[in-house]
């Protein structure tokens, strides 16, 4: 499989769908830890059982698989952090976006990860 490389632009032109997309998976994050904490508790809670728990389950993985459809790379799930394949100067690199942030304005070399995370240059987010 051909791994998708994106311009700058088309990934900024993806951040409304990512940023909703992204909301949706801390919604069902947030309530499958609960739901999962309350039934290993043996407690009720108001998000129902194992029924609802798999459910829930279902719903995560696919938010998480829509991702994959677009050529976006999941690296975690909490915090979610996605990275988009691209090049900068000849260099192939992964724009990287972090839960939290607003904007796509950091990027890592691919054979450096995130540790070597650092903010796009003005004229890459051109």
């Amino acid at each position: 499989m051909t791994r998708r490389l994106f311009t700058y632009a088309e990934a900024a032109a993806l951040m409304p769908d990512v940023r909703r997309t992204a909301a949706h998976i801390i919604d069902v994050r947030a309530e499958l830890a609960e739901l999962s904490s309350s039934i290993n508790d043996g407690g009720d809670s108001p998000f129902g059982g194992i029924a609802e728990a798999k459910a829930l389950e279902a719903r995560l993985h696919e938010f998480l698989s829509w991702f994959a459809g677009e050529g976006i790379e999941v690296k975690g799930a909490a915090p979610l952090i996605i990275d988009f394949p691209a090049q900068l100067l000849g260099t192939d690199v992964l724009l990287c976006w972090l839960e939290g942030e607003y904007d796509l304005t950091w990027y890592h070399r691919t054979d450096l990860g995130f540790l070597g995370r650092r903010r796009l240059p003005p004229e890459a987010m051109r």
